[in-house]
């Protein structure tokens, strides 16, 4: 179960109550982890209480405790989010303040955003001023790849959450000196689910997707294509030896958003990186 979204399984046993209890995320080489409080539900599925009552015209009227139970998940979500949305906000005042171009890249595990982000970064390098920070549930191996490109990086490792929130971004910034900077990637945790409910501060989402993955991701993670700006279409370079059809996943992708902008590279080979450069630049420009 995710421990800040409270997302988990949809089936099996369950149990509801509400309590609060303190979750630690640990920034990098921090040695201090920054707890706060969240609350979580559970529900006993295999439990249905009903409460049986008349109406004027003497009819029973049942209750059932799964419809209280559901109506409670769906008020903490909408609380979670919504504190979420106010460090969002702050996050993107901050930004624009500063005027740093922020990007949340996401996608499922293995679509290349590191190995896309090394490349970037170096082929940046004395262009842009930039800095990382880092998505995992555990271990800074992606920090470190990063790290070897001299670009200042911070490690977020969530534990048992599955994407980064605001909070965790607003204390991660807290190692870098804004005003030395001109580009912040947010690499977030693998995942086409949770990440695309959390706004960051992000000016962008840019949602990664590689080619081994499959055409239809954005029919089946729809709100993560719907809610990102830009879409990279990563690996192409081994088109040759896939089935994927190009043209199927950009029609699949513009049913879902029709303002999804799409690029196609490979960050190994370097195709198409130059029009992922030029786009890096135009927003910078705005």
């Amino acid at each position: 179960m995710c421990t800040t979204c409270g997302c988990g399984p949809v089936s099996g046993h369950h149990h509801d109550h509400e309590h609060t209890h303190e979750h630690e995320h640990t920034h990098g080489d921090l040695s201090h982890s920054h707890p706060h409080p969240h609350s979580h539900d559970h529900d006993h599925a295999e439990q249905h209480h009903h409460h049986d009552h008349l109406h004027d015209d003497g009819q029973p009227h049942q209750h059932s405790h799964d419809e209280a139970h559901r109506s409670k998940r769906i008020s903490i979500e909408e609380d979670i989010l919504a504190k979420n949305n106010r460090l969002a906000s702050f996050n993107r005042a901050l930004f624009r303040e500063k005027g740093i171009l922020v990007l949340n890249l996401v996608s499922s595990p293995g679509s290349g955003k590191t190995t896309l982000l090394e490349r970037t970064l170096r082929d940046l390098s004395g262009r842009y001023r930039c800095a990382v920070i880092e998505g995992d549930q555990q271990t800074d191996n992606d920090a470190r790849r990063i790290a070897a490109t001299g670009v200042p990086v911070k490690q977020i490792n969530t534990g048992a959450g599955c994407h980064l929130d605001a909070h965790m971004v607003m204390h991660a910034t807290e190692a870098f000196d804004l005003d030395q900077l001109d580009i912040l990637f947010i690499e977030n945790v693998g995942n086409l689910v949770c990440p695309a409910a959390f706004d960051l501060g992000e000016a962008h989402k840019v949602v990664v997707l590689s080619v081994t993955e499959g055409e239809d991701k954005p029919l089946k993670y729809p709100q993560m294509f719907h809610n990102s700006d830009l879409m990279l279409l990563n690996k192409v370079d081994l088109l040759p030896h896939l089935s994927f059809d190009v043209a199927q996943c950009k029609e699949y992708a513009g049913r879902v958003s029709h303002d999804l902008a799409i690029l196609e590279l490979s960050a190994t080979s370097g195709q198409g990186l130059d029009a992922w450069y030029g786009w890096l630049q135009q927003e910078l420009g705005r």
